[in-house]
């Protein structure tokens, strides 16, 4: 396999705030060179084990990433542990320990105590180790990780242990930032906020760690009263959001002698009818075709950890440069600056859970819902979800990943399931995911194994694009392309894997401009709502992204692109 670096590789900074919707002036990030060591073993590792370390790793990178300095892959029957010493910097009653993902299951230790820990890999969780820091002297932390990767049926999204095709490389252990806030001993847990489009407010609840829930809002110059735990505030002249202008009202919470900064937009996404009633998509109330991109969210150099926020914002604006308004955040979960990136910059995010479960069953994943037979999701073996427990983690690591995106205002769009892989009860999980939010459009089971969802999520790769007929059902082409082409120098592998493979730019370019004029101008016309080409970037073996793997070659026109998006859009 080739190295590939990114040309963010030598510029590495991961010292911006981690939280932008819940930002305090009390930050301590504790990302940099920590002391690791992996050895046969489990969670009952304990720190005092520890007789020397194998060397250094760089966090928030995985130990199997270039940047991380290890390359190494962690083992189902391994455990890693991470080292640091660092000293308190503050002198307040409480101190928070923040992980923004740790991958999978780890246990964190405070100078030795057992302080807490955390299964799943792709949501952030915090430990109040106030009880177990010395001020003023030197402390310890030490992290063990274990990762059975797809060797057990949990959340593990595109990872796998003989990784090549669609199937990359694992990633385990810290793969997100680590920080430390210090607060007062009343303060708040975390803030919900919801725009109520239609009225013209917008709601903000705050959750305290206390049983008092007398709190201010600063907004536009005014200062608001909020009592139990929550309040409406109502908005004159409201500035909406979208892609073409994404405004952003910022505003501060305080709570006894606890502040923290945060922001909110006003959108409302929903599906409803066009002039023509056909089905479409609706922004704001009003008709919005979404062109989007695959977005897998890996680095050549980092994996599932971008380099630094340069490079976040080096992937959104060479969509938004080639005209695409959204981008389909695919089987992972993104640390919250991407999120920020998308809310400030204005690109519709469509979020997949992470899917799991057990090896999958071609016949569930691929045969059988490509000749239409769609077999009914509570077949638990047929869909590889057999294992009780892991279904469990399934709603609960749901739950996380809602509460953790809830208040970003770009997501626009939950997919459960997609491609059959680990599918269950897709209609019971849909409901209980609304629940939890009712504000977003949901895709139940993207590509195949229909099962009668309220949107019809097609894939389509090999045979020409054409809409369904007699479909009563919105319809969206979730993914569709995968043109590849390969560029010497800068492709992870010399094996290739793409769907139509083209020999040069002009041979690609001509195809894409192809499909968009041939298949989705007519569908759009026949109601196609939204559409996702496949994809972002090139991810190792893959080599179907506008850009290459290491982020070096655009391979594409993007003025051609943004052209044929343009007039997708104004169809």
């Amino acid at each position: 396999m080739n190295k590939l670096f990114t040309k963010w590789a030598d510029k590495i900074h991961t010292t911006e705030y981690p939280r932008p919707q819940m930002a305090r002036n009390s930050f301590q990030s504790l990302d940099g060179k920590w002391q690791y060591i992996i050895q046969k073993g489990d969670l009952s590792f304990l720190p005092d084990d520890i007789k020397e370390f194998d060397g250094e790793i760089l966090v928030p990178f995985s130990p199997e990433s270039i940047l991380s300095g290890v390359e190494k892959t962690l083992k189902y029957d391994e455990v890693l542990v991470y080292f640091k010493k660092f000293i308190v910097s503050e002198d307040k009653p409480v101190a928070l320990l923040h992980f923004g993902a740790v991958d999978y299951e780890c246990k964190v230790y405070i100078n030795n105590h057992l302080a807490g820990g955390h299964i799943g890999g792709y949501t952030p969780f915090e430990i109040d180790i106030s009880k177990f820091i010395i001020k003023d002297k030197e402390n310890t932390i030490c992290v063990c990780v274990t990762d059975p990767s797809d060797t057990m049926p949990i959340s593990r999204g595109k990872q796998k242990t003989a990784n090549g095709g669609i199937w990359y490389t694992p990633t385990s252990g810290i793969w997100q930032s680590v920080w430390i806030e210090y607060l007062p001993k009343q303060y708040i847990k975390s803030l919900k906020i919801t725009p109520h489009f239609d009225d013209k407010s917008v709601n903000i609840k705050v959750n305290t760690n206390t049983t008092d829930s007398l709190f201010k809002v600063l907004f536009e110059d005014k200062e608001y009263i909020g009592k139990d735990g929550e309040i409406d505030i109502c908005l004159d002249n409201v500035k909406e959001w979208s892609p073409q202008s994404p405004y952003l009202y910022k505003f501060d919470v305080l709570y006894k002698d606890d502040k923290v900064s945060s922001y909110f937009a006003m959108r409302k996404f929903s599906v409803g009818k066009r002039n023509d009633g056909k089905h479409c998509f609706m922004l704001n109330n009003k008709p919005y075709f979404m062109t989007g991109l695959l977005d897998q969210g890996y680095w050549s150099d980092g994996l599932y950890t971008a380099p630094s926020d340069e490079a976040m914002v080096y992937d959104i604006m060479l969509a938004k440069e080639c005209g695409f308004n959204t981008l389909r955040k695919h089987i992972k979960i993104e640390p919250l600056r991407w999120y920020y990136h998308c809310d400030r910059l204005g690109i519709i995010v469509w979020q997949d859970f992470v899917n799991g479960g057990g090896k999958y069953n071609p016949f569930a994943i691929l045969l059988l819902p490509n000749i239409g037979i769609h077999i009914k999701d509570n077949h638990y073996g047929f869909y590889s979800r057999k294992d009780k427990r892991g279904r469990e983690l399934y709603y609960q690591e749901m739950q996380e990943v809602v509460d953790t995106l809830y208040n970003t205002p770009s997501v626009g769009l939950w997919t459960v399931f997609n491609e059959g892989w680990g599918q269950f009860d897709s209609k019971k999980v849909s409901d209980y995911l609304r629940t939890l939010d009712n504000t977003r459009i949901i895709d139940e089971t993207s590509g195949w194994s229909d099962q009668g969802a309220s949107i019809k999520s097609i894939h389509k790769y090999f045979v020409k694009f054409k809409m369904p007929k007699r479909e009563k059902r919105p319809v969206i082409l979730s993914e569709f392309g995968g043109y590849s082409m390969s560029e010497e120098g800068h492709s992870y592998s010399d094996k290739i894997f793409g769907y139509a493979i083209f020999k040069n730019k002009e041979k690609l370019n001509t195809a894409i401009a192809k499909l968009w004029q041939k298949e989705l101008m007519p569908a759009k016309i026949k109601g196609l709502c939204a559409c996702i080409y496949t994809q972002l970037s090139d991810v190792q073996e893959e080599v179907n992204g506008l850009v290459s793997y290491d982020r070096e070659i655009v391979k594409v026109d993007k003025d051609m692109l943004k052209a044929l998006n343009e007039d997708l859009c104004e169809i």
